[in-house]
Parts: C-alpha cells; sequence; structure tokens
C-alpha cells in the first residue's frame, strides 16, 4: 500500500489535455504528464483496503497497489518490473484502456479513485526514457516453431511470451505495417505509432519474426502455415463490421468506420493515399452512427479534417450522469460518458434509430432519423418502439458506420481451416479447463485461438490477457508442461 493516510490527505488528480483549439491543429498525442513526484503523491493515494478489487477489475491482473506502493517510495524501476509481470505493453493500456480497474477501486466509492492508469503509464514511459526496458531473449531453443495469424494486441503478446521460451515465432500480417487496430484503428492523437515501432524493435530482438503483406487463406493457404510450424495461433480479430441496411445504403459516401480511419493513419505515417480512394471530412456535415469508442474516434479525426459539423447518433437511451454505486460497484457502471473528441466539438443524439439514407447523383446529401423508446416485454427482454411523428431528416455529406463489429471474417483462413464457431460466429475455444480440450484451442488440435478472434469485439487489455494466457497452453502443448505466468 501506499501512505496509510495518504487518500485522506492527497485530492486525486489526474493527467490534463491541451486545449482543444491546440489539439485539433495535429495528430499528435495531447494528454498532459503528470510530473513523477505528483505521480509518486498520487501512488500514496492507494489506501490498505484489505481487498484489492482493482485487481479483479484489471483484466489482465496488474498487481495495482504494489507498483503503486513502489513508486510512491521511488522505487520506479522495481515497479517496471512488477508492472510488466503481468502486461506485456503497459504504454498501450496506459494510454487507451478505459481503465475499470480504477472503477473498482475503493476509493471510487466517492468518486475519487486512485488514479491508476496514469501511474501505470508513468511507470513504463519512464522505463523506456530510462533505457529500463530491454530485450528479454531465450537462453535455450526449444526446435518448435509457432505461427501467429494477426499483430494486434494479443497476436504480440502471445508472440513475446512464446519467443522468451525458445520458440521460434513467426507473425503473420495482412497489411502493410505490424500492430493490427493498434496501428490502423487507433489514431495517433490516442497513440502515437512510435509507442508500437519501439515493442516491435524488441520483439526482434527477441527473435521475433514479422511477415507483412501476409493475408493468409488469401495470399497463400492455412495448410502452408500447418506443414511448416508446430503450432498455429489465430489473433486476427473481429473485423466483420455491423451493417445498417436501410434504404440507401447504397449511396457514394457512407462507409465503415474501419475504411476511414486507417487512411489517416496512413497519412500521418506519409503514405500517399489516391485521391480517388480518398475519403475526408474536409468541409461536410458528418454523421456518425454509433456511440462508442470507435465513434468517438471517427469524430476527432472528422474535426481535424475540417469538417463543418459532426453530428453522432446512438440508439441506446442518453445514460445517467452518476451512477448508482450502491448497485454497480466494483463493476464497470453505465453513466454518462464524454470522450476526449467529444468535448472537441459534436452534437450527440441518444435514443435515435436510422430510417433512411437520401442522395442525389449518386452521393448521400441526407438521413432520415426517427427517435425510439426502450420498453421491457412480458418476458423481461427489452424491446425498442418508434416515437410516432419523430422523423426528421438531418443533412450528411458523409455517413461513418461505428455500430461494433459482428464477427471475424470467416471466408478465406476459417472456412480452409474448418474450426468450429460459436453461436456468436467467433472461434469457438474455451478459456477453462474440463471443458473437453485444452483451453484457448479450437476444434483443430494444434490451432489456438485469442481476442477478439476469440471472444468478440473487447478492449485492448482483455486482448493482451488473452494473447498471454493463450500462449500459456501452447507453450504446454508443445512441451508438455510450462513456466509461463497464467
Amino acid at each position: 500500500m501506499g501512505k496509510p493516510t495518504g487518500f485522506m490527505e492527497i485530492p486525486r488528480q489526474d493527467r490534463s489535455y491541451a486545449p482543444v483549439a491546440d489539439r485539433v491543429n495535429h495528430y499528435r498525442e495531447f494528454v498532459i504528464s503528470l510530473d513523477e513526484s505528483e505521480v509518486s503523491k498520487q501512488g500514496a493515494r492507494c489506501m490498505d483496503c484489505g481487498i484489492p478489487y482493482c485487481h479483479n477489475g484489471c483484466p489482465v491482473n496488474n498487481i495495482i497497489p504494489d507498483w503503486n506502493d513502489l513508486v510512491y517510495r521511488g522505487e520506479w524501476r522495481t515497479a517496471l518490473e512488477v508492472l510488466h509481470s503481468t502486461n506485456n505493453f503497459p504504454e498501450f493500456t496506459g494510454r487507451i484502456c478505459p481503465a475499470p480497474c480504477e472503477a473498482a477501486c475503493t476509493l471510487n466509492i466517492d468518486d475519487t479513485p486512485v488514479t491508476i492508469k496514469t501511474i501505470e503509464c508513468a511507470i513504463v514511459d519512464k522505463g523506456w526514457a530510462e533505457n529500463w526496458i530491454k530485450p528479454q531473449i531465450a537462453k535455450h531453443k526449444t526446435g518448435k516453431s509457432v505461427a501467429v495469424v494477426g499483430s494486434g494486441p494479443a497476436g504480440l503478446a502471445a508472440a513475446q511470451q512464446l519467443a522468451r521460451v525458445g520458440h521460434r515465432v513467426v507473425v503473420y500480417e495482412k497489411n502493410d505495417r505490424i500492430g493490427g487496430l493498434l496501428r490502423y484503428g487507433i489514431p495517433d492523437f490516442k497513440m502515437e505509432k512510435v509507442i508500437i515501432d519501439r515493442r516491435i524493435a524488441q520483439m526482434r530482438a527477441e527473435g521475433v519474426e514479422f511477415r507483412t503483406n501476409i493475408h493468409v487463406g488469401v495470399d497463400n493457404s492455412v495448410k502452408e502455415l500447418m506443414d511448416n510450424h508446430d503450432a498455429l495461433v489465430l489473433a486476427g480479430g473481429s473485423e466483420l463490421g455491423r451493417d445498417l441496411p436501410v434504404p440507401g445504403r447504397d449511396l457514394e459516401g457512407i462507409y465503415y468506420a474501419m475504411e476511414f480511419l486507417p487512411q489517416q493513419n496512413k497519412r500521418v505515417a506519409g503514405d500517399k493515399i489516391p485521391s480517388a480512394a480518398s475519403i475526408l471530412a474536409t468541409g461536410k456535415d458528418v454523421i456518425v452512427i454509433g456511440g462508442g469508442d470507435t465513434g468517438s474516434d471517427c469524430i476527432g479525426t472528422s474535426i481535424r479534417h475540417g469538417a463543418s459539423s459532426v453530428t453522432q447518433l446512438e440508439i441506446l437511451p442518453q445514460p445517467p450522469e452518476k451512477e448508482n454505486k450502491g448497485l454497480t460497484w466494483p463493476y464497470w457502471p453505465t453513466k454518462m460518458r464524454t470522450s476526449s473528441s467529444q468535448e472537441e466539438g459534436c452534437e450527440r443524439l441518444f435514443s435515435v434509430n436510422t430510417k433512411e439514407f437520401h442522395g442525389e447523383n449518386g452521393q448521400v446529401t441526407g438521413i432520415t432519423i426517427v427517435d425510439v423508446e426502450w420498453s421491457k416485454d412480458d418476458n423481461g427482454n427489452w424491446k425498442m418502439s418508434e416515437v410516432t411523428g419523430t422523423e426528421r431528416r438531418l443533412k450528411a455529406d458523409l455517413v461513418l458506420l461505428a455500430m461494433g463489429f459482428v464477427h471475424p471474417v470467416h471466408e478465406g483462413m476459417l472456412v480452409e481451416l474448418k474450426v468450429e464457431q460459436d453461436g456468436r460466429g467467433n472461434v469457438l475455444a474455451e478459456t477453462e479447463l474440463g471443458r473437453g480440450r485444452t483451453p484457448y484451442q479450437t476444434s483443430v488440435p494444434k490451432v489456438f485461438a485469442a481476442g477478439d478472434m476469440r471472444r468478440g469485439q473487447s478492449l485492448v487489455v482483455w486482448a493482451i490477457r488473452e494473447g498471454r494466457q493463450c500462449a500459456r497452453e501452447v507453450d504446454a502443448f508443445l512441451m508438455g508442461s510450462t513456466d509461463l505466468p497464467r
């Protein structure tokens, strides 16, 4: 724990943002960090709460009280070792995780949780600055080879863990750069890509091989991977976007978020996007359909493009401003949240459904929406009904669909592998023992699955957890036992 009376003496203080007028003019990160002395003081607020609910709130089970205490005492390097013992990439989670650990913090009962995410990020950023983070090269090679398909956080975590115990690991990525959703889904203003590049350099030094521009199941067959490797990890993510099949959907100017966001990341990286294929919000009235993080990323990117207006539509009701702690704590609560992108300037409409897209000469020009009400039927299931007389039209030059992802793309790799799927179309693989097969193992014995490919659309922190746990099961499968942590 930190200082025994710290939570009573020291107020919560968190990182801040650069002013909106400044940050919307560039694509760099704009978080203003706390200085080390203030971070140490925040670590002192961690209380001896008896049961550290933050452990359960954190999907990777970070040992949060320990590194809070170490930061308070100035033992930053040891804090980094403790942090890395559960999380391969805390610089990712320290930037883009929604911090369910803070929702679970005992101090969150009165809305002043320890600034866990800020402390985590400060620890790892100091580790990089001080050159403490080095490659961990396996002392012995096992002679076993593992193919990892997908280089998002699940694939990278699995690859790093397997390489560190001596396996040959080859990561296959369909895009031109490594990183998956981290590279081409998260805008640079939330996480600059040098953050990924330095981890990739570390992993290369640890022996991980990266092969880009290889779409497994399209550019080469799965059989080739199965013949050349002793195990295969599917970590390609949940990429099939949820569509909106209403009249006018075929008009130009309506795109999935993941058609729009990667283009801007490529521009920031120096790539040239052909003008005929370029999707820009400059001077346009933009409608973002979907109220989650991906929708917020579309908002922030559109504002930086110079959109005339941005409106975000959410089919669900507006959440309460404050949760009922007696009902929700220590679990993640439903409450009104405003992202940094939403703060930059957009109109948010709740409880609205899209009825139709309108256009001229094949180009979208507007959208008809209607208010909806939510109620429970006799079986307790929520149902939606339209509110009569509330139909109206909004101007729209660009519509971005950010309504989440349905499941992994089945065509190609998954069809060729013939792996069993769950009821939602994800690759079926259990995470616990006693359910018929090894955890994370698919219906094809030497094939494992982790991350969004297995669990469906989720958080980066869950992807890292699953990649680590999957690596442990792959190592045990290949060697008969394992020393990797679960």
